[in-house]
């Protein structure tokens, strides 16, 4: 009997999955990636698109199977290209505007967070938690932010005219040839944060960034945001940005939240 080629085995595949081979099928991708990947994939994604999606994601990153059924779950690919934003005016180069949108999500899951440290009512030591549970993190922070991201630092030391900034954190993306620069909010958007985030971008642009770089990039990441309030009052900013939603695995049902003593209780108590 002969030999199977391995295109004619992923022909079989395709059959055997239900999936139909578009020119721009990612078959390279589906070659890569176990039989139990797809089963996965086949019940928790039902469109054709969020299928490819997640066969290039696994293949891109080498997910194990679990984490892609938590990705899933999460409705990754729902959550692609929905970050209000007011890329489209402030990037000249369409292509790349229509690129950037793709690249962030609307919400992100940081679900390796410490919990317990997050209970705590300085506000500032929240955000800082938050930081370090990225940085500690910072290889799943990157597959769950997006491709081709690299970590430069955090709280990286800016100065112009003798005064000081420490953005959260700055990472550079290859496909977007630009520096990306993510402010942490630990509570609602408000909209003195985009000034903040607009000062970091213009001194990111004027001291950091090389001259065969794209405008750099920047990222609110806060507990909740009204969409259609950012998606108004971003527009009237000239620097790229945009504004994102994340949670933790401390965001757990409110009336479960409400059967837990107060701070002050459990200080009383001990």
């Amino acid at each position: 009997m002969a030999v199977q080629t391995a295109e004619m085995q992923g022909m079989n595949g395709f059959r055997q999955m239900q999936l139909i081979v578009t020119p721009n099928f990612p078959i390279s991708a589906f070659l890569s990636i176990s039989f139990t990947h797809h089963t996965s994939i086949l019940a928790h994604a039902k469109s054709y698109e969020a299928r490819t999606f997640y066969i290039q994601f696994a293949a891109d990153y080498k997910v194990k199977c679990e984490d892609l059924e938590q990705l899933m779950k999460d409705d990754l690919f729902g959550h692609q290209g929905q970050l209000p934003n007011n890329f489209k005016k402030t990037i000249p180069n369409q292509l790349q505007a229509y690129r950037a949108i793709k690249m962030f999500k609307d919400e992100y899951l940081l679900n390796y967070i410490n919990t317990e440290e997050l209970f705590v009512r300085d506000k500032d030591r929240d955000e800082r938690v938050i930081e370090q549970g990225i940085i500690n993190n910072v290889k799943n922070f990157i597959m769950t932010f997006g491709r081709d991201f690299t970590f430069v630092g955090n709280q990286y030391h800016l100065e112009k005219f003798g005064i000081e900034q420490f953005p959260d954190l700055l990472f550079f993306n290859r496909e977007l040839s630009a520096l990306v620069c993510v402010e942490l909010k630990d509570g609602p958007f408000k909209t003195a944060y985009l000034g903040q985030l607009a000062g970091y971008l213009r001194i990111l642009d004027d001291e950091v960034r090389k001259p065969n770089e794209n405008p750099s990039i920047g990222i609110i990441l806060c507990k909740n945001a009204n969409k259609k309030f950012v998606e108004y009052v971003i527009q009237d900013y000239d620097r790229p940005m945009g504004v994102a939603t994340y949670k933790t695995s401390a965001d757990m049902d409110d009336r479960l939240k409400s059967l837990l003593p107060s701070i002050d209780d459990l200080k009383g108590l001990l």
